[in-house]
């Protein structure tokens, strides 16, 4: 992915005539986009560079619910230790996922009642498939 960065200088005119440097400013976040390149003040400087079109078609980032716990490998479900209506604590067994003969024990990581569990024993999962979900 190939830059192109610009630096300006933050310098004005005094009434007296002479340059002077700008005080500098606090950074700034805001991005101005106009044909295809982006203009950001940081620290009082100001950039300007292109996006490439990788860049601009990327899939954007989804937070995770904590309240659904996905398969992170696929795998034979070994044994499932909640049922409908439980209630969970941090750190309390879910189920026993296996996959490559090495048995991963899935835990939650917050407080809650089990509203649906989809793993059942003897099954394969894919990854990233719901196995317990949380209210």
């Amino acid at each position: 992915m190939k830059l192109k960065l610009i630096r300006k200088k933050n310098l004005k005119e005094s009434p007296s005539g002479q340059v002077v440097e700008k005080k500098a400013k606090a950074p700034k976040k805001e991005k101005e986009v106009k044909n295809n390149f982006v203009t950001f003040d940081l620290d009082g400087d100001v950039y300007t560079t292109t996006l490439s079109n990788k860049y601009k078609n990327r899939k954007p980032h989804e937070r995770k619910d904590p309240k659904k716990i996905l398969s992170f490998i696929p795998g034979t479900i070994q044994k499932v230790f909640v049922q409908v209506g439980d209630k969970v604590m941090p750190g309390d067994k879910l189920l026993i996922l296996e996959a490559m003969k090495m048995k991963n024990i899935l835990t939650t990581t917050v407080e809650g009642t089990v509203k649906a569990v989809y793993a059942e024993l003897g099954k394969m999962v894919a990854n990233k498939q719901v196995l317990v979900e949380l209210e």
